[in-house]
């Protein structure tokens, strides 16, 4: 059987074999307060997934819930800041 692939990994190169940019990294920093929320939220939930919450686990899951809502409404309200290079 002959292989009839490209042996040079410039022409097989893919767009997502590449390292980030700035622009999208910076991205990611000002995402990340959200991203941490989230994280803290299903953290939240698994622990409840084999057994009956208990009232500190609904406590801890509606204060998560609540910090999710506070980090994307903060984000959110950052409209008005441009990160060049990244969205439409």
């Amino acid at each position: 059987m002959k292989h009839i692939g490209a042996d040079q990994a410039v022409v097989t190169a893919d767009e997502f074999d590449r390292e980030p940019t700035a622009a999208e990294l910076n991205a990611i920093a000002h995402e990340m307060p959200v991203i941490r929320a989230e994280v803290e939220l299903l953290d939240a939930q698994i622990i409840t997934l084999d057994r009956t919450p208990t009232e500190l686990d609904q406590r801890r899951i509606r204060r998560a819930r609540r910090k999710v809502l506070t980090a994307r409404l903060a984000l959110s309200n950052m409209t008005t800041m441009r990160i060049p290079g990244v969205g439409a």
